[in-house]
């Protein structure tokens, strides 16, 4: 039997709280973030990060074992709360809710934590700018297997909901630092990790240089692709050819193409 406190009034408190964490400042003032939806809470579960609650509501459900996550959940200390489909609708963020929304305790990772494969296999993003991109780059990175998601400079919170929700619950997966350039720069040479950086100002095509040994690719902004400091401290350049009218593509779709192409090249 799960054990959960009912919450119909829109005026709850605890409503109220979940509204005010899609903002950054109420995120990072009370060291929590929210995570929605069945794929993203269960995959949380799965890499052992436990949320501090749960807010759900038996009307969205989907049918995936809801239940067997709340149990498992609230075995490791979550606290449940069985919301009314109004009030569920009131603190979802996504425009299907699946009736279950976690709130999950922020961490933070630096460079000295990352455990690096031989060789090294990194992705650096500088100042991406929407959480979509974002999410999804964490996705490709999952898939292409590499070590670690370095944020240079970063303008998108790594617990904006949409975040989290674009990475379908990779971000509990996938070891991500956020740091300087200039300390990102100086590990990256201090480890004799080669640096790509993708650009299409540059003669060389991505699918003519090597991607394989010690390597960090370095993706750039959306608006402003990489700055000066990194285009100038990486190793080589590399482009991807444009065929058509665009000048560039969605930087998570750059990611993805770049990333892949260093899986065709490793061992």
């Amino acid at each position: 039997m799960i054990e959960a406190e009912t919450i119909t009034s829109l005026q709850n408190p605890r409503v109220k709280n979940l509204v005010k964490l899609r903002d950054r400042r109420a995120r990072n003032q009370q060291g929590v973030f929210i995570a929605e939806g069945y794929r993203a809470i269960s995959r949380a579960l799965e890499k052992e990060v436990y949320p501090q609650e749960i807010y759900f509501c038996r009307n969205c459900f989907l049918g995936e074992n809801e239940d067997a996550l709340l149990s498992q959940a609230a075995s490791h200390g979550a606290r449940l709360f069985e919301l009314s489909q109004h009030a569920f609708e009131k603190v979802a963020y996504r425009d299907r809710p699946e009736g279950l929304l976690a709130v999950i305790k922020q961490w933070s990772y630096g460079l000295t934590d990352l455990a690096l494969s031989d060789p090294p296999f990194l992705l650096i993003v500088e100042a991406i700018e929407k959480p979509g991109n974002l999410g999804t780059i964490l996705r490709s990175a999952d898939a292409a297997g590499v070590d670690a998601v370095i944020c240079c400079d970063s303008v998108t919170d790594l617990f904006n909901p949409n975040v989290v929700r674009s990475s379908t619950g990779v971000l509990f997966s996938m070891p991500t630092v956020s740091a300087s350039t200039d300390e990102v720069i100086k590990w990256i040479r201090d480890r004799g990790i080669r640096t790509v950086a993708t650009t299409p100002h540059t003669d060389f095509l991505y699918t003519d240089i090597s991607l394989d040994g010690p390597l960090a690719i370095v993706m750039g902004s959306e608006q402003f692709g990489l700055s000066d400091t990194w285009l100038e401290a990486c190793d080589q350049k590399a482009r991807i050819p444009m065929a058509g009218q665009a000048d560039s593509l969605n930087v998570a779709m750059a990611t993805l193409i770049t990333l892949f192409e260093a899986v065709r090249q490793r061992p």
